[in-house]
């Protein structure tokens, strides 16, 4: 536990503010784990009411513990206990690597008098056998347990040998004399890390946006005031109820699907390249900030009026930068000799169910769109690529202008010029949990700028949808396949000679800036972190095979680095010790699924307990597209080629 006050320095003391009650008691993963041994105890131990912010009713935001040492219950000292991982949402292993040892003061502070060395072994996540200590007389164990003993159930792992050692160096280094004192250490140790850690993200915080992030409970409301502190943009919140159905009827979220579902990749830069065959790639992109490149563009904030005669709307010339935007509902009709030329990704994806199924997925079909709701640009692109519109049923008109470019860019600076990882990390979360405040869900008051984030969703998949058509398809046509998208990455099979001389030829759509010095492309590396521009995700690493059985689940393989391998509902861990490359393979071949059982923590009451469940893990079974029999291709819903 960490306790976190004001310090008494210079350009804290310049922030306005006023006397508070409030202590805020920091817990890294205090909704998904230590609430529950906490709020049962603090509810009965001593008087005060309990104030709780619920995210469920076996999880909590936050909670608060009125302390009262009279009768005046207004001016007692109020704890309020708060989750750190709602702010910086990664392990605290990972955290403790990424920030400089000489900015941990606090720790440094507790243990002066130790030398270089010594305090090196505080600095990172401590190792300590949890299920080993299943009793009080553990903790009088007067030696370091085995290896074998710090066995985790939830990990299916024991320690490293690495952790293990450094274990070791700790208790020897410490003198300690029985777990009981290890384990005094190890919590010791781990908040002051947390402490550390957090003081150095508030202090980041505050020299930029002149807000503490320690009077918020998580990471999205700070960022929403931070935006609105620069900006100082002056919403007008929707009141017509119409309007407001309107545009959730137009949120959708990120697409993701796998198209084609296993290549295997031949060229000259491969150590098994057969040159008797043809030159192939694969190729995995990802666009930079994909959600702050569309936060850098027009975007509404006031003067919401329905369209009198939107049938009479000539959408097509309305200007990308214009000082006025459209929402509009819409039939669109997608003639079949775009089936083929559209089959990798269409257009307008839908939430709707799969022939057959019970549950609504975002659907990318071929299919018509009825009383389908859009931002203007991604109709006009569209309209260019050859889809018809059918009927306009109503358009929503609005002022729009750049306002939140600035915010942004301020953001994407500060990460470019990050001088450590932790600087890089506090600088990424900030665009990406601002959207978490503008989607949020809507409940009784109408308090928040919905269509701000209805339109960055839709603006976003611009971006996407032109690389591929407007660039990709044009220089590679029918040699070019989509194997996988998820909302901002795009995963290619492409017949060609060279696919990174291809990139050189347009560099200034690609973040080079990740490739080696010395690449064996002689690629220039440039363009660091630019929003909307595409960076190779295997920073020059040559790409081999994919196999992708349906959305989230798929692997791939790229020389010189291990097999990426990604299952959604089952612990990484699992999946990198129980699954290979070739368990894929072999599901998409013999059509046959693959479970695994897992372990994992739940509550019931706040009881907490460890339960192993079955799962499963691979299927060959894709509803969100058609699977071609006999085939690796796939074809999206309502193509003309599908069976009736």
């Amino acid at each position: 536990m960490a306790e976190l006050t004001l310090d008494e320095t210079r350009k804290r003391d310049e922030l306005p503010h006023i006397d508070s009650y409030v202590i805020p008691v920091f817990f890294h993963n205090l909704s998904g784990y230590d609430a529950h041994f906490i709020i049962k105890d603090i509810a009965n131990s001593f008087e005060g009411r309990i104030d709780l912010l619920p995210f469920t009713k076996e999880s909590y935001i936050s909670f608060t513990k009125n302390v009262s040492e009279g009768v005046n219950w207004g001016n007692c000292a109020k704890l309020r206990f708060v989750d750190s991982f709602k702010f910086l949402s990664t392990s605290l292993e990972k955290l403790a690597s990424y920030i400089d040892k000489d900015k941990l003061k606090i720790m440094r502070s507790e243990f002066s008098e130790l030398s270089e060395s010594d305090f090196d072994l505080l600095t990172r996540k401590g190792v300590f056998p949890y299920e080993y200590v299943d009793g009080f007389d553990k903790l009088l164990v007067t030696e370091l347990p085995p290896r074998e003993d710090f066995y985790s159930s939830l990990t299916g792992e024991t320690a490293s040998e690495s952790n293990y050692e450094h274990a070791r160096n700790v208790w020897r280094c410490f003198r300690v004399r029985n777990l009981g004192e290890y384990s005094d250490l190890y919590l010791k140790t781990d908040v002051l890390l947390l402490a550390d850690i957090f003081e150095n993200f508030r202090d980041t915080c505050i020299d930029t946006y002149r807000l503490d992030p320690a009077h918020y409970y998580i990471l999205p409301g700070y960022t929403w005031d931070a935006m609105l502190k620069y900006t100082g943009v002056r919403f007008e919140l929707l009141t017509d109820i119409d309007m407001v159905m309107f545009v959730e009827r137009g949120i959708r979220g990120g697409l993701s699907q796998c198209s084609n579902r296993y290549a295997r990749a031949n060229n000259k830069y491969m150590r098994s390249h057969d040159s008797s065959q043809p030159s192939t790639y694969l190729m995995n992109f990802d666009v930079n900030n994909l959600y702050g490149w569309a936060m850098c563009k027009p975007l509404p904030y006031a003067d919401f009026q329905w369209v009198d005669d939107a049938e009479s709307l000539d959408v097509m010339s309305v200007k990308l930068d214009s000082a006025i935007g459209y929402i509009l509902k819409v039939d669109l009709a997608y003639p079949h000799e775009l089936h083929d030329a559209h089959a990798n990704l269409p257009f307008c994806p839908t939430r709707d169910k799969p022939p057959g199924k019970r549950c609504n997925k975002l659907l990318a079909t071929l299919r018509e769109k009825s009383r389908y709701v859009l931002h203007y640009r991604n109709l006009q692109q569209c309209v260019r690529y050859r889809l018809c519109v059918t009927k306009i049923h109503r358009a929503l008109r609005f002022a729009q202008s750049p306002w939140l470019r600035r915010y942004i860019e301020l953001n994407t600076g500060f990460r470019a010029r990050a001088s450590n990882d932790f600087e890089k990390e506090i600088r990424t979360v900030f665009a990406e949990n601002l959207i978490a405040v503008e989607l949020r869900r809507l409940e009784v008051r109408l308090n928040k700028p919905i269509y701000v984030g209805m339109c960055i969703l839709e603006i976003s998949k611009t971006r996407v949808y032109d690389f591929h058509y407007d660039y990709m398809v044009p220089l590679h046509r029918e040699r070019c396949k989509i194997m996988y998208t998820d909302t901002d990455n795009l995963i290619y099979f492409l017949e060609c000679d060279d696919a990174y001389e291809d990139m050189k030829r347009d560099i200034a759509r690609f973040d080079t800036s990740g490739y080696p010095e010395d690449n064996a492309y002689r690629m220039p590396r440039v363009n660091k972190k630019i929003p909307g521009l595409m960076k190779d995700e295997n920073d020059g690493a040559v790409m081999t095979e994919f196999v992708g059985l349906r959305s989230k689940m798929y692997a791939l393989r790229v020389e010189g680095k291990s097999d990426t391998k990604k299952i959604k509902g089952i612990k990484r861990n699992v999946v990198a010790r129980t699954i290979t490359f070739d368990d894929y393979v072999c599901c998409l071949n013999d059509a046959i699924r693959q479970f695994r059982r897992q372990s994992c923590i739940r509550s019931t009451a706040h009881e907490v307990h460890t339960v192993s469940e079955l799962k499963l893990a691979l299927s060959p079974y894709d509803d969100k597209r058609y699977v071609v029999p006999d085939s690796y291709d796939t074809l999206p819903w309502g193509h003309y080629k599908i069976p009736p």
